[in-house]
């Protein structure tokens, strides 16, 4: 590459590149960038993204594919050649090969699977054939493993003669003839052993690994609470099957967030980048919850009918709703999402829903109060500046504001925090307590406990 070339910047060289229509020059070109690098090109210039995976050694090229959005693989997969396609598939590693084909069409998988090797094509079919967002779809069986009874000099050449086509030699798996999960080790134990040590001299004992059908959400808290960069899969009778890697969970741990983003806001979950989704799917994912809490806040007008004649009694009662339902709504959401993400990182389980109820409702009353006296000085300074307003009866008025404020938060924070640990119990994702969800729950209720305290405070007064 010439000088002047190498002073322009990575895009400009890739346009000259491309007007000169040299392909080895643009090869080299790619070849010789960080990945990170050709990716940023691949969301620069889309149009050319078959193009410059196309362009690059396969190797290089299956590095730059698995790090690309989902919509992004699969348009340049439609517009590679079948044989380019053919290298790309066989040289991912067997769990990205697994994540990209899940998310396409049966018909179109069954496609793909043909272009792949023999060895390539058993793997993937056995790691397709384990339960949608389990472990088993994650790991891959490129590790190396050796047995108790070898010599570290023996692992060193089983890793020099077997690491080249192994995702990861961090960490070296010991089993037995059986192919039982014994134990683990890592690489700088074997390093600094002496060459004639056994390997069962070297290992501690401490092994911890993943169920081939563990929910992927559970190996995510399982790596994070024993820090490891790899963790072994085994079934259900320790038969070491695979590994799977910090990478994994990071993609895993991504797609949660994603997901629970989505969920509390109120929508189905979205499996396709938000401008990527044709408008009728992405209209089928979000008017479900809309009708749900359509549905729900028409509650609200029922309740409002329901307490018609103390309304028409006491118009200035009604002044206040909009303000005793978004505390109660906006205390709800608080409470549910505090709980949701402290679930989703495992600092609580449903077996601490006792502390969560004592502490909400702690909490409840502690936020309730402050409001309450917020929502009754209002109405004195109110008072002394127009008097007319509330009348006589201002007093009562702030005390049933107050007191209702006190039990709608109450009950906001009580109802936030523990419909997501019921849903939990019940099995189901805990986001779809959502904050919309929570805030229509407690709008209903709010209203009902405002009038209800009202009664109390003014029946035979204004009521």
């Amino acid at each position: 590459m010439s000088l002047e070339l190498e002073q322009l910047s990575i895009e400009e060289q890739f346009e000259q590149l491309l007007a000169s229509e040299d392909k080895l020059a643009i090869r080299d070109f790619l070849n010789d960038q960080n990945i990170s690098d050709v990716a940023e090109l691949i969301n620069k210039y889309p149009e050319y993204e078959a193009q410059i995976v196309g362009n690059m050694a396969v190797h290089r090229a299956a590095s730059v594919f698995k790090i690309l959005d989902i919509a992004q693989q699969k348009d340049i997969i439609k517009e590679l050649p079948n044989s380019k396609t053919a290298e790309l598939l066989n040289e991912l590693p067997a769990d990205d090969r697994t994540d990209f084909l899940e998310e396409l069409p049966k018909s179109v998988i069954r496609d793909l699977i043909k272009l792949l090797d023999p060895e390539e094509r058993k793997i993937t079919l056995s790691l397709l054939g384990y339960p949608e967002d389990s472990v088993g779809r994650l790991m891959t069986p490129d590790y190396v493993y050796v047995y108790a009874h070898n010599t570290v000099e023996e692992v060193i050449a089983t890793i020099r003669k077997f690491a080249k086509n192994s995702e990861t030699v961090d960490v070296i798996y010991i089993i037995n003839e059986k192919g039982e999960l014994v134990d683990d080790v890592k690489i700088k134990d074997i390093i600094l052993a002496s060459p004639e040590k056994r390997v069962d001299e070297i290992i501690d004992g401490r092994i911890v690994s993943l169920n081939v059908n563990d929910d992927q959400e559970h190996a995510n808290q399982v790596f994070k609470m024993n820090n490891r960069v790899a963790l072994p899969v085994v079934d259900d009778n320790n038969i070491l099957l695979g590994i799977v890697t910090i990478d994994d969970m990071l993609w895993v741990a991504n797609e949660e967030f994603s997901e629970d983003m989505q969920k509390m806001g109120g929508t189905e979950v979205l499996d396709e980048p938000y401008l990527d989704i044709p408008l009728l799917k992405l209209f089928r994912k979000r008017i479900g919850w809309l009708v749900v809490l359509f549905l729900g806040e028409m509650l609200t007008a029922t309740a409002m009918s329901y307490f018609e004649d103390e309304i028409a009694k006491a118009v200035v009662l009604a002044l206040f709703v909009p303000l005793i339902i978004s505390s109660g709504g906006n205390s709800g959401s608080q409470a549910s999402t505090l709980i949701i993400q402290a679930m989703a990182v495992g600092e609580i389980t449903i077996a601490d829903w006792w502390r969560v109820m004592r502490r909400e409702i702690l909490s409840g009353l502690l936020l309730g109060t402050v409001l309450g006296i917020i929502g009754f000085i209002r109405i004195a300074v109110w008072h002394s500046i127009a008097p007319a307003i509330y009348g006589d009866h201002w007093f009562l008025i702030g005390l049933s504001v107050g007191v209702s404020l006190v039990g709608v938060v109450l009950w906001g924070t009580f109802s936030g925090s523990m419909l997501p640990m019921f849903l939990k119990k019940l099995g189901a994702d805990p986001a779809v307590s959502s904050a919309p969800f929570v805030a229509t729950l407690v709008d209903v209720t709010g209203l009902v406990i405002y009038f209800s305290v009202a009664l109390i405070f003014l029946r035979g007064i204004l009521l």
